[in-house]
């Protein structure tokens, strides 16, 4: 795996989350087209629960690590579904 690190700090230090697997809701958000609308998409989430892998990630952000944390299951996840748990490298 190549290094990874951060050019700038946010308020909260790099920091790296080492590769995990576990099970939560997660969402995935769609884009749609629609005539009318000023923006011209439509965003439609949709979510289920599987077990799933993080690869590692070495980060910064400008939120607090506890909702970080706590937060997780909210996020939009991107995952192989045919192998969800495992990194295809």
């Amino acid at each position: 795996m190549e290094r990874q690190f951060t050019e700038g700090e946010g308020r909260e230090p790099e920091h790296t989350h080492q590769a995990t697997v576990h099970s939560h809701d997660h969402y995935h958000v769609t884009h749609h087209h629609q005539k009318g609308l000023t923006e011209g998409f439509e965003h439609r989430v949709y979510w289920h629960t599987h077990e799933h892998n993080h690869s590692p990630i070495t980060h910064s952000h400008d939120y607090p690590h506890q909702d970080e944390v706590q937060e997780h299951a909210k996020e939009a996840h991107v995952h192989d579904h045919n192998a969800p748990s495992h990194s295809h490298d």
